[in-house]
């Protein structure tokens, strides 16, 4: 006989739950039937209670409430679509400055209007002739900007008035001075359009059509069409740009190297090109191999060449955005014209001679960067070989010409085409301290070595500039530019019958180098009104800026601005 024991009641316990209790469904095998018990003696379930013992713990942690940063309100500035600037100084200088942007139909196509104007009618006491001048440019654009497309076509028209007034006091007698006309007047129609793509192969295109001409039957016509095409190709990227470049013109005068006035000057130039590149993109490395393949083409003499240019530019991030290094060789043919020459010395005569520059190679390398968060600066050094590189010489005196306008007693510029190799240094400081104030500082030394021997005429070797932006309070701004120019050197001679120019009677001259300094000064009284104040040449030095051309003295000019929508 089996007999079973009770034992003692099961006492309390503390149960501790490590892991909650997840339950999940899995596949188990079911039981068909209920199995039958067949014990002689079933027992019976004892009940089980389960109780937590709980100790109220003290706690003195009173959290604290939280509160939002604060921060600064800046009302975004109210945006105007016109503004118009005016001002008048000293030696009747006169400044105008007009811009207006409308949206056109429900696309927002974008009409512009550009008008500026620059005069002065002061005369320059070193000077008998009348130094006037003034300078037109009227702008029109039309076009539309979204994500994927932009494109826009406009025109510019442009009227300049500048004088011939390089000749000393007492140069010539009264009875000469009588005969001279000395003032130029030049005008420039334009037309442009551009097209850039986003998500396409074809990435833009440009065509700008320009006539330029003077008051003398000058006359120049040119065109340049621009294209650039990239492909990607795996992880790397090729870009192919296209060039166009036409210009050809006519004078009606004879260089003033030759006393008779007996034939004019044509010319006309081609310039077609392509410049296949392959750039590589890796994380610190960007690099770009390429060449510039191009035919250039003498309409005129009916001869042409084909120059094989490099194209190689690269940089690598040394330390993030503290160090970089960048470098590269590139070369081009580059075209000249008329109106650029006029653009950078606008007291050449009417006679010059037009040909391409042969820029065989230049190469460089260099450091860029940021020294601290806002103190930027880049250093360059290159060495660069120019063939036929245009220099601005004067003009010899040659008064055994009758042209028209008077710009043959020495007072006008020749352009004298030279081989010249160029070592450069540059360098360069940007210091931003906040968004009120900014400054930048740079310098370049140049030294140079021509075919003929020749100096690089009117060509400084030491140059460089100083500007500072500064918001002094909400109304209050002011900023200024100096620069410097080192010495350059020109030359004067005298045309004689029967002579080659080379055999004329000549002198070099030595220009002295100058620093002039600038600045302005202006009140914002509202959002749309403002007044300003500008002074330029404060150390009141009439420096010859082109030989025998001195530049007015302290200048000082004050206006207005006004935004508006119209």
């Amino acid at each position: 006989m089996v007999r079973a024991q009770q034992t003692d009641p099961i006492g309390t316990e503390t149960v501790t739950v490590v892991k909650p209790y997840s339950p999940s469904v899995s596949d188990a095998f079911k039981i068909k039937r209920e199995p039958g018990i067949k014990d002689s003696i079933v027992l019976q379930k004892q009940p089980i209670t389960y109780s937590i013992f709980s100790v109220p713990v003290a706690s003195t942690f009173t959290p604290a409430k939280a509160k939002a940063a604060q921060v600064e309100k800046v009302l975004p500035p109210t945006l105007f679509n016109s503004y118009v600037s005016v001002g008048l100084g000293n030696f009747n200088n006169a400044i105008v400055d007009f811009y207006t942007s409308r949206e056109v139909g429900r696309d927002e196509k974008l009409f512009d209007v550009g008008l500026t104007h620059f005069s002065s009618r002061g005369d320059i006491d070193t000077t008998p002739l009348d130094a006037d001048f003034y300078n037109t440019n009227l702008e029109l654009s039309f076009g539309k900007k979204d994500r994927d497309i932009n494109w826009d076509v406009g025109v510019d028209l442009s009227h300049q008035l500048y004088n011939w007034y390089g000749l000393e006091e007492g140069a010539f007698t009264e009875v000469q001075l009588a005969g001279i006309d000395e003032q130029q007047n030049y005008f420039s129609v334009g037309a442009e359009g551009q097209l850039s793509l986003e998500d396409s192969f074809f990435k833009n295109g440009k065509i700008q059509l320009r006539r330029f001409w003077d008051a003398v039957e000058s006359g120049e016509n040119r065109a340049v069409f621009q294209s650039e095409i990239e492909v990607p190709i795996t992880q790397e990227l090729v870009n192919i740009k296209t060039l166009v470049d036409y210009v050809g013109g006519e004078f009606q005068n004879a260089d003033l190297n030759s006393t008779d006035n007996t034939a004019g000057i044509d010319y006309g130039q081609l310039i077609v090109g392509i410049n296949p590149s392959f750039l590589v993109l890796r994380d610190e490395l960007t690099l770009e191999l390429g060449a510039n393949l191009v035919y250039g083409t003498d309409l005129e003499r009916n001869n042409g060449s084909f120059f094989i240019y490099p194209a190689v530019k690269a940089s690598y991030r040394i330390m993030e955005e503290q160090v970089i290094a960048y470098g590269g060789i590139t070369g081009e043919l580059r075209q000249n014209s008329y109106h650029d020459f006029v653009g950078e010395n606008p007291f050449v005569s009417p006679t010059l001679e037009i040909q391409p520059t042969d820029q065989q190679y230049e190469g460089y390398a260099g450091l860029k960067g940021q020294l601290l968060p806002n103190l930027g600066y880049k250093v360059k050094g290159f060495y660069r070989a120019e063939n036929r590189k245009p220099l601005f010489l004067l003009n010899p005196q040659n008064l055994f010409r009758d042209d028209d306008k008077g710009y043959t007693f020495g007072n006008s510029f020749q352009v004298f085409y030279d081989d010249l190799r160029t070592l450069g240094l540059f360098a360069e400081l940007n210091l931003n301290i906040n968004r009120d104030f900014t400054l930048g500082l740079n310098a370049e030394y140049f030294n140079y070595n021509t075919e003929t021997d020749n100096p690089a005429w009117n060509l400084p070797e030491v140059q460089g500039s100083l500007f500072m932006d500064y918001q002094i309070t909400d109304n209050w701004f002011a900023g200024a530019n100096l620069f410097f120019v080192g010495e350059r050197q020109d030359l004067q001679s005298e045309a004689a019958l029967n002579t080659p120019p080379n055999l004329f009677t000549s002198t070099i001259v030595t220009l002295d180098s100058f620093f002039d300094a600038n600045a302005h000064l202006g009140y914002r009284f509202n959002e749309q009104l403002s007044i300003f104040a500008r002074v330029s040449n404060l150390a009141n030095n009439n420096y010859q800026r082109w030989a025998n051309f001195r530049v007015q003295g302290f200048q000082a000019l004050a206006g207005l601005s006004y935004k508006f929508d119209f």
